[in-house]
């Protein structure tokens, strides 16, 4: 059996894509046969929803993990995708953070937890809050690797320098093994030439790793998870459902490397 990645989807910017990547490169893997984890690590929970789940009416989550009061294999529910599963998050996640001042070793209560089960996954993906918080140092000290979406707009070079030094951070200090899983462009719009410099300018700066798949700005995308499904069951013929398949494609091929 390959080994597990455990891969953070992250970015400190809000409405870059980043939970639609985390829902949708999930389902795909699953579609493909991979036994598949997401954790939600978000308080907005929107990953948990996107699924099908009822975020607020769920009692154990990510929070409880967090403290040290349940552990993965407690709170993670079954979803609507054959072979996914999710770590559920909600409001109450919030406040984790200040629970958490003080406490040794805080920023690997999340490995530690994973480490315990990740031998019954193919990949485990983590859905980042959009802040570089003790959540965000948890999910990253726990993977191998990172996945950064990232919106084709003016300003989003200027985020991403800031990311790529927290993560070199948090390689040196405490995940050595952590890696740059790759940037991946979301809405992206072919019509405006904006779209088009921003994803050469990134693709000069960082080379390898950028995925070839780009994800459209795709309405059916935007609508899914209000219905709760993932794109490939909302809509699996739309220009969204295909890119995320794609990506799914990518992430696996890198695998074999």
């Amino acid at each position: 059996m390959s080994k597990v990645r455990v891969i953070s989807i992250t970015n400190q910017k809000g409405g870059v894509g980043k939970t639609t990547t985390a829902i949708n490169l999930s389902a795909w893997l699953a579609k493909k046969g991979k036994k598949v984890l997401v954790i939600d690590a978000d308080q907005q929970g929107n990953t948990t929803s996107g699924l099908g789940l009822e975020k607020n009416d769920i009692e154990n989550t990510i929070y409880d993990v967090m403290l040290e009061e349940s552990s993965l294999t407690d709170v993670k529910l079954k979803t609507c995708v054959e072979g996914l599963e999710v770590v559920p998050a909600n409001i109450s996640l919030t406040g984790a953070e200040i629970e958490l001042i003080g406490k040794e070793e805080r920023e690997y209560i999340l490995k530690k937890e994973i480490d315990k089960i990740k031998q019954y996954y193919d990949f485990i993906i983590i859905d980042c809050p959009p802040s570089l918080n003790v959540i965000t140092i948890n999910a990253l000290t726990a993977s191998d690797t990172v996945l950064v979406p990232i919106q084709c707009e003016y300003f989003a070079l200027e985020g991403l320098e800031q990311l790529l030094h927290t993560i070199n951070l948090v390689k040196k200090r405490l995940n050595r093994h952590l890696e740059l899983e790759g940037v991946v462009f979301t809405m992206f719009d072919a019509r405006t030439n904006l779209s088009l410099q921003v994803v050469e300018e990134v693709k000069r700066s960082l080379g390898a790793n950028v995925y070839r798949t780009i994800i459209p700005r795709n309405v059916r995308l935007g609508e899914a998870p209000s219905h709760g499904l993932p794109i490939h069951l909302y809509d699996p013929k739309s220009k969204g459902s295909e890119s995320y398949e794609l990506l799914a494609e990518e992430v696996l091929e890198k695998e074999w490397k």
